[in-house]
């Protein structure tokens, strides 16, 4: 059953758009993550103009992490003071990297711009969690091998305005996740995402909370980094898509339920593993499209919705 999307100007298939918010959701809650990073694409591959999924999918992103927050919180799996500390750096970010998407669409630039942001952050995080995973995993098969600390203290950890974040048996710089929640915010403006395809792998390794504790935590900072995007670019862009928005985010509510109980019984480097794999699979699909060329050549610079 076809539907009209009315700010992305194009009719697509009912069962399709609920088809990815399920499956994002499912992914969502398995992970951590928003989903934003596996949606935009999906989106931009079906024929939605590239700004336009950008913005309408925030709000599938909301939906996905509310429901995986619940879960979580359920089972304590939720440290809601990094998580607010992370948020003040998220709303920060994300009003600046709203300003910088207006300047890029303005320039005609938005649609190239959110391709190569995704290749690049999609591979370099998918690959350095790939690494990583692998490792622990071959580690684990050897029981002579003497465990290696996952969170290895570097120069940051000296950094003043230490606090201590006790679900997280952490005693840290606030500047740290400040700095990650503020960097994570641009993201998540300016690619459409939540941010936790990168806050994740960043919670663990550069933080070093625990993996049982970085799911949820990310997913909580995520609904309100998202919230604030969402409706800074329905205000200021004007690409929100509601129709787009309100069936993404029917699929992604179902989804997410689903991912959060599947998640439950993998252990913390089979799912960075699995969330590896599936980051590298979306960066080099993104990649193969920027490469290959377009039937029509001009079809970058003059999509709709994308300022040409």
């Amino acid at each position: 059953m076809q539907i009209y999307l009315p700010i992305a100007e194009m009719s697509i298939d009912v069962l399709l758009l609920l088809g990815l918010g399920g499956l994002v959701g499912f992914l969502s809650g398995l992970f951590g993550v928003g989903g934003g990073f596996l949606m935009t694409p999906l989106l931009i591959f079906v024929g939605v103009p590239p700004a336009v999924a950008v913005a309408s999918q925030a709000n599938q992103v909301i939906a996905a992490s509310v429901s995986g927050v619940l879960a979580h919180w359920r089972r304590g799996n939720v440290d809601f003071k990094m998580g607010l500390v992370l948020l003040a750096g998220g709303l920060a970010g994300s009003l600046i990297g709203v300003w910088l998407y207006s300047v890029l669409r303005r320039i005609g630039q938005i649609d190239l711009v959110i391709a190569l942001a995704y290749v690049f952050f999609l591979s370099g995080v998918g690959g350095l969690m790939a690494v990583e995973s692998i490792g622990a995993m071959l580690r684990q098969r050897r029981p002579q091998a003497t465990r290696r600390k996952l969170h290895q203290h570097i120069w940051v950890h000296g950094l003043p305005l230490k606090m201590r974040f006790r679900r997280s048996r952490l005693y840290i710089s606030a500047l740290l996740p400040l700095g990650l929640g503020f960097a994570v915010g641009i993201l998540a403006a300016l690619m459409g995402v939540g941010g936790g395809f990168i806050m994740v792998p960043a919670m663990i390794y550069l933080l070093g909370m625990p993996t049982a504790l970085v799911v949820g935590t990310s997913l909580f900072q995520v609904i309100f980094v998202a919230i604030n995007v969402s409706f800074l670019q329905a205000w200021q862009n004007q690409t929100v898509d509601i129709v787009l928005a309100f069936l993404l985010v029917l699929g992604a509510v179902i989804g997410a339920e689903f991912g959060t109980r599947f998640g439950a019984r993998l252990r913390g480097e089979q799912l960075r593993g699995l969330l590896a794999l599936l980051v590298l699979a979306v960066g080099i699909a993104l990649a193969t499209q920027l490469v290959v060329p377009p039937e029509d050549v001009y079809s970058l610079t003059h999509s709709p919705g994308g300022g040409g």
